[in-house]
């Protein structure tokens, strides 16, 4: 017999993505043993945590079948940072096919005058979570002087248990490369150019959405480190006017031209398919028609002369500076800062900065 006390536990117990082919089998068996079931009752309502608004299943001979509705955020932690609130979220994603994390700082001076604040998003690099650079980057120092939010996204899907997805550091399970994977199997679920552009935004700047009341969805920036540099460039570089500006902490510049980058897109575009590699490619982007001659591009790129990263040739942002002055571009600052490496220390450093960056064209400054 299912009650609610068992209902509860399955929840705790079992990750969300895993209820269906869990709960409704047992319902469907507890509705064939009891013949009133049908006649009675022939349509039940469960209520579940809030992060399922609610689920309705009907029976047919006896047969469960299930309809459920919008699915939105679930509120893991909240977290006082800075005069702010950090808040640790998950939800289902349609663009995955999984549920999701995300980090969400919301500065005091939203949370005190209710109003909409600009946003920045920060993606990050390979094997990190949302956890990660919002526990270790200081940028809710800057953010909460400038009256700013800063949406921390997770680096790929998490619970598809795909062959190999978690055989290597550098490709898979948290370095999802922020492209659209077009090759089997990642073309299940890794998508996360849509979901950076796309999902995430509706799902935290929706009607639906409890924080959307804090958020100014028409003032949004980007930045990233390391494979999140390189996502946060070319999202922006791709989509003109969806970011005010970008900015990144030693992205990954020329992915087509070094090893991690090579990896990724042979995996998730296609060993042959060297054009669509381009078409994720900052140092590629760029060059092309939408950024040659531009004027104000509102670049920014920090990277330290002690990383390692940098010296095995994993950055290459030489090569993207020589595109840059090929194709004409103004406003792209790229710094060498001395002796840093690849760390959260280096970040943590010139955090302010990028929160400046970001601050100047969401006209916080």
């Amino acid at each position: 017999m299912i009650t609610a006390g068992s209902l509860q536990l399955l929840f705790h117990s079992c990750p969300r993505r895993n209820l269906s082919s869990l709960l409704f089998p047992l319902l469907n068996r507890q509705a064939r043993r009891q013949p009133s079931f049908k006649s009675s009752n022939p349509r039940f309502f469960v209520t579940f945590p809030h992060y399922y608004h609610s689920t309705t299943a009907t029976t047919t001979s006896g047969i469960v079948t299930t309809t459920t509705a919008k699915m939105g955020l679930t509120v893991k932690a909240t977290i006082a940072s800075f005069g702010g609130k950090l808040f640790k979220l998950s939800h289902p994603s349609t663009s995955t096919g999984t549920d999701m994390a995300v980090n969400l700082y919301i500065p005091p001076q939203a949370l005190k005058s209710q109003t909409k604040v600009p946003v920045l998003f920060y993606l990050s690099g390979l094997t990190c979570t949302p956890d990660n650079c919002s526990e270790k980057g200081f940028f809710q120092h800057g953010a909460s002087q400038r009256g700013l939010a800063i949406v921390y996204p997770d680096t790929s899907p998490r619970g598809l248990n795909l062959p190999g997805e978690k055989d290597a550091w550098d490709f898979g399970e948290g370095a999802g490369f922020y492209v659209d994977a077009t090759q089997e199997p990642w073309a299940k679920g890794y998508k996360m150019d849509t979901y950076i552009t796309r999902e995430l935004p509706s799902v935290l700047f929706g009607a639906d959405s409890e924080f959307g009341k804090y958020l100014d969805a028409d003032k949004v920036s980007i930045t990233g480190h390391s494979m999140g540099g390189h996502g946060a460039l070319t999202l922006y570089l791709k989509n003109p006017g969806m970011y005010k500006s970008v900015s990144a902490f030693a992205p990954i510049a020329n992915p087509c031209e070094c090893a991690w980058g090579k990896k990724a897109f042979a995996g998730y575009l296609g060993e042959e398919n060297k054009e669509e590699w381009k078409k994720h490619d900052a140092t590629e982007l760029i060059k092309g028609e939408k950024w040659r001659g531009h004027k104000d591009a509102r670049v920014l790129v920090d990277v330290g002369t002690g990383d390692n990263f940098y010296k095995q040739g994993q950055l290459l942002t030489e090569n993207f500076e020589k595109a840059v002055k090929e194709a004409g571009v103004e406003g792209v600052t790229v710094r060498y800062q001395e002796d840093y490496d690849h760390s959260y220390y280096f970040m943590a450093s010139f955090s302010d900065e990028h929160v400046d960056h970001a601050a100047k064209y969401l006209g916080l400054l």
